[in-house]
């Protein structure tokens, strides 16, 4: 089979495409045929040695897919050969074939494409533990998403409509904050010109925010700790910015706000019951038709480095994946 393969920390031009043997499931695995698989900031992240958690060399990147169960162990009992699945491998998921565990995969509904499924799980799941358990969201308050046209981001608008929430989605460019628009937001903010604080006052006279949903860090955190309501919680998604940026505890206390990470991997580990109730909430939301994921751009295999390269120069919106096998 072939597989995206990491020898070497770096960019996305010393990834390599080669052939592999192909994968044998143990007795608790089952191995998916990958149909499609997304590509997700942290990717960008472990390629050059940067993520929290990084796998020995060499290996294949990607945390999650969707396709179809082609083999099962003796004891996995979670799933059937033939099943349409979505998977969350964590790693290995560029490649015709990755190997999963019963928790890491969910059966599809009818209605759902190979491409939705590669890119549904991780971003919708990461909001919703975001908005539900760390921030309590209600119904009337005003959830600020900072870059919404981005994969999180856009799930977050989402959800925050769902929730009863008035949501301000706030992008770099004109154009990104054209694309958020289709999933109606209540206002929008371009900061693109380095300025948030003053433009989310404005929208909410005086106020800010009660929940701000920060994927990005950097100078946008900085202004976000300074335009958030009383008893308001700054959510920390990651740092596409590139800057992990210090807390003011001054700020916390003025405002009577808290910050409050948001880690799905770890709430998957610590939480999994809540983790499989947040996952077949969303699920029935995408059934209700009340989600509409949406995949901007799709490359073949071959063009793994253009894919990637979408994230290292900020131009993603929405969920980008490779196709490893045309449905």
């Amino acid at each position: 089979m072939k597989a995206v393969m990491c020898h070497s920390y770096g960019p996305p031009e010393n990834l390599v495409l080669e052939d592999i043997p192909d994968l044998e499931p143990g007795e608790y695995e089952a191995v998916v045929e990958v149909h499609a698989a997304s590509l997700n900031f942290p990717d960008g992240l472990q390629i050059q040695g940067k993520y929290q958690f990084q796998p020995p060399m060499p290996f294949t990147p990607g945390s999650e897919v969707g396709g179809v169960i082609k083999s099962v162990g003796a004891k996995f009992s979670a799933l059937n050969v033939g099943d349409r699945v979505m998977a969350i491998p964590g790693i290995g998921g560029l490649a015709e074939q990755v190997i999963v565990k019963s928790e890491s995969v969910r059966r599809i509904p009818n209605n759902m494409d190979f491409k939705t499924a590669a890119g549904f799980a991780m971003v919708y799941t990461t909001s919703y533990h975001a908005l539900k358990q760390r921030a309590k969201l209600q119904p009337g308050e005003t959830l600020l998403v900072l870059g919404a046209s981005g994969g999180v981001g856009l799930s977050a608008v989402e959800l925050g409509k769902v929730m009863g929430a008035k949501v301000i989605a706030a992008a770099s460019t004109e154009d990104k904050l054209d694309f958020v628009r289709q999933f109606k937001p209540d206002a929008t903010i371009n900061y693109g010109d380095g300025e948030l604080k003053e433009k989310v006052k404005e929208l909410t006279d005086g106020r800010g925010a009660d929940v701000i949903y920060d994927p990005v860090g950097g100078d946008l955190f900085d202004q976000s700790c300074r335009c958030i309501n009383w008893n308001g919680r700054l959510l920390v998604i990651g740092f596409t910015s590139g800057r992990i940026p210090e807390y003011k505890a001054n700020l916390a206390l003025l405002k009577g706000s808290s910050m409050v990470g948001v880690f799905l991997g770890r709430f998957r580990k610590e939480e999994p019951k809540a983790y499989e109730q947040n996952l077949d909430e969303l699920l029935a939301m995408y059934a209700n038709g009340q989600l509409n994921p949406v995949v901007t751009q799709t490359f073949p295999k071959e063009q793994f480095v253009k894919a990637f390269n979408i994230f290292t120069k900020r131009q993603a919106k929405g969920k980008v994946t490779l196709e490893f096998k045309a449905e």
